[in-house]
């Protein structure tokens, strides 16, 4: 009998990096449950996992950071910066230390499902750049979902979200390190990095696509909801939406439509952002 072709290089499944940035606000509990998630609970691993602590953290996750390195199954590397310079930096600096040009984000507090990869790195191999998924809002219990952030899919609908919000949850995302370089990696815009990256991807032609099944459980806190409001945050949204539109991937009206309702919400009352933060984003309870 004769054996079958073997399979050309592109071919091959992808072997890939995790990459997780740590600061001072996370805890060694969450950090091991993040790694755990990701790694060992998955039906297909990541080869290796990136830490990127930005900036001092405390004792006990200096001590999690060093066990993790020392006894997990899929190698753990840890990259200290001495000063934290935000999330931006702390990704622009730990990418290209990444061992291969598939790499997955986490946060350090979140859960991933154990088949997140299963389902996203099919749509890699298949010619994506970049897959994000729905994800589960989650509190301090893990297995009770609060609510649904529902990703949307097909490259139109993406396209037109992303025209009024973000179209990828961060957390969830697996991403072709060339695809990001091609367009200047991440930039330092304040609590937008993320949305300008994407936006700038899609402006390039990139390949972006979404899971609908919710692959991630996002952890929010009492606060989730109050950072969102503030001139603080309505400076950063005002400047995201000028880059949006210096691009070309919104017009004046659109653009305008922005300002007014995104700018807006930064100042209604705190039920009221929650619920329309809900809405805008295609909440559903549990």
């Amino acid at each position: 009998m004769a054996l079958a072709d073997p399979l050309r290089p592109e071919q091959l499944p992808a072997r890939f990096s995790l990459l997780v940035p740590v600061y001072r606000g996370d805890t060694a509990e969450r950090i091991r449950r993040a790694v755990e998630s990701n790694t060992v609970e998955q039906t297909r691993p990541p080869a290796e996992v990136r830490i990127v602590q930005d900036g001092p953290v405390p004792a006990s996750v200096t001590a999690e950071l060093a066990r993790l390195e020392s006894v997990s199954p899929v190698p753990v590397h840890v990259l200290v910066l001495p000063e934290n310079g935000g999330l931006a930096r702390a990704l622009r600096t730990a990418l290209p230390r990444c061992a291969y040009d598939v790499v997955a984000r986490a946060d350090a507090d979140d859960v991933a499902y154990p088949h997140r990869f299963e389902r996203q790195l099919p749509l890699i191999e298949d010619g994506a750049d970049l897959v994000g998924a729905s994800m589960h809002e989650i509190g301090d219990d893990e297995t009770r979902p609060v609510a649904l952030r529902a990703a949307p899919v097909g490259a139109r609908r993406i396209a037109a979200v992303s025209r009024r919000r973000n179209p990828l949850s961060h957390p969830t995302v697996v991403l072709r390190r060339s695809a990001v370089d091609a367009v200047g990696g991440y930039e330092d815009v304040p609590m937008a990095e993320d949305y300008w990256l994407w936006a700038r991807m899609l402006h390039a032609g990139a390949d972006v696509r979404n899971v609908a099944e919710p692959l991630v459980g996002y952890r929010i806190s009492a606060g989730s909801y109050e950072r969102r409001g503030g001139y603080r945050v309505l400076r950063a949204e005002l400047a995201l939406q000028a880059r949006l539109r210096a691009l070309g991937h919104v017009g004046f009206l659109q653009w305008a439509t922005n300002v007014i309702v995104r700018g807006g919400y930064r100042f209604v009352p705190l039920r009221v952002r929650e619920a329309a933060y809900r809405l805008m984003v295609g909440h559903r309870n549990g």
